[in-house]
């Protein structure tokens, strides 16, 4: 596949330097000639630095599960994971909904911990009344994003990769032989594969190229960092409202909140708006009976879903030079390894490996939406 490497010309062409365009591009390079187009001044300003991430294999589902299980020894092994247990907790109206979450989970080999309330108030100082029950899902981590991002950009940069920022894709024109693109600095330059790792910008970048786009919908989420009236305990769990209404975690003495937030956004620098970070507290509040001093900082990212929240890796049907690398909602960070391997040995034709090797390819494939 490989060819003389001309300045204008690669094998392959990353639309989108965050997580997932970095680790796909480390994953690559070693194979290919391989361009990472960014185009704001850094790479990773938008989901991928705003994130508050974990590595929870319960977070995002069935579909979800197998990338994030997959993922976890490499994490671990690159020293990216530190301990973290996550504990979801409920009251007597979600009684049922924990049963389920414990049923469906245990299942599938993740191992929970029933906690009566007692149990709970031992792990969480100042727990309000009503909260009666919870799991304890012990092997959940904390993943240093930014720490896991660099060293996806630097190994790229080592293995042959160039990166660009501020160099957005302008347009897209197909050729005989692959890509013609122009870029946002006004440069042309050429490519075999087109790889769309845009994020909240995926459908933009297939309208560009002329190809159908797939429905993925930026979603909003807010984050508020708090400065509290007690010290906020180092080993304090990732706590979750089974719900799906909340989840808080501690930060460097302070504490990371959301209240779980999804509203449908265009593609853009998304910022938090008031109503959302008064909700947060007013969630918090009703968890905990910590007196909230200060709201230090609070920002917004974009989680970007395909219409049924499972990722999207593979070729375009219609347009095989044209490769989907989108829709990993909030789940992306967590699953980059293996879905970056698997997504390169697809473009590449080599081997499933023991990483891949459990995955489905078909569930993840742009196919299953019907293109006939």
């Amino acid at each position: 596949m490989t060819r003389p490497k001309l300045d204008n010309r690669y094998d392959m062409v990353i639309a989108g330097a965050g997580m997932a365009g970095a680790s796909l591009a480390a994953e690559l390079a070693p194979h290919a000639h391989v361009l990472l187009l960014e185009a704001e001044d850094h790479p990773g300003m938008h989901a991928t630095g705003r994130s508050a991430a974990f590595w929870m294999q319960s977070y995002g589902g069935a579909a979800i599960l197998p990338l994030t299980a997959a993922s976890g020894a490499c994490l671990a092994g690159l020293g990216f994971l530190t301990d973290r247990c996550a504990l979801h907790i409920g009251r007597t109206c979600d009684i049922a909904t924990l049963e389920r979450f414990e049923q469906e989970y245990s299942a599938a080999g993740i191992g929970l911990k029933r906690l009566d309330r007692s149990g709970i108030e031992a792990l969480v100082p100042g727990l309000r009344e009503g909260w009666i029950a919870g799991l304890l899902e012990g092997d959940a981590k904390d993943i240093d994003v930014a720490g896991l991002h660099q060293h996806y950009l630097a190994l790229a940069h080592r293995s042959g990769a160039q990166i660009r920022c501020r160099a957005g894709l302008v347009s897209a024109e197909r050729e005989t032989e692959g890509w013609l693109l122009t870029l946002a600095d006004g440069s042309r330059l050429r490519c075999e594969t087109l790889v769309n790792a845009a994020g909240a910008w995926a459908d933009e970048v297939a309208r560009l190229a002329g190809v159908r786009p797939l429905g993925i919908q930026p979603l909003r989420r807010t984050m508020v960092q708090l400065r509290t009236g007690r010290n906020v305990p180092d080993d304090l769990p990732l706590v979750l409202g089974i719900d799906g209404s909340f989840y808080f975690k501690p930060e460097g003495g302070r504490l990371w909140l959301t209240p779980h937030d999804e509203h449908p956004s265009p593609p853009c620098d998304a910022v938090a708006e008031e109503i959302d970070v008064a909700i947060a507290i007013d969630r918090l509040e009703q968890v905990i009976d910590w007196p909230v001093r200060r709201v230090e900082h609070k920002w917004a990212g974009l989680r970007s879903f395909a219409p049924d929240r499972i990722p999207i890796y593979g070729r375009d049907e219609r347009q095989p030079g044209f490769f989907w690398f989108a829709g990993q909602g909030g789940f992306g960070i967590q699953t980059a390894p293996a879905a970056a391997r698997l997504a390169a040995q697809q473009l590449l034709g080599l081997p499933y490996d023991a990483m891949t090797g459990q995955l489905d390819p078909a569930r993840y494939d742009p196919a299953r939406f019907g293109w006939k």
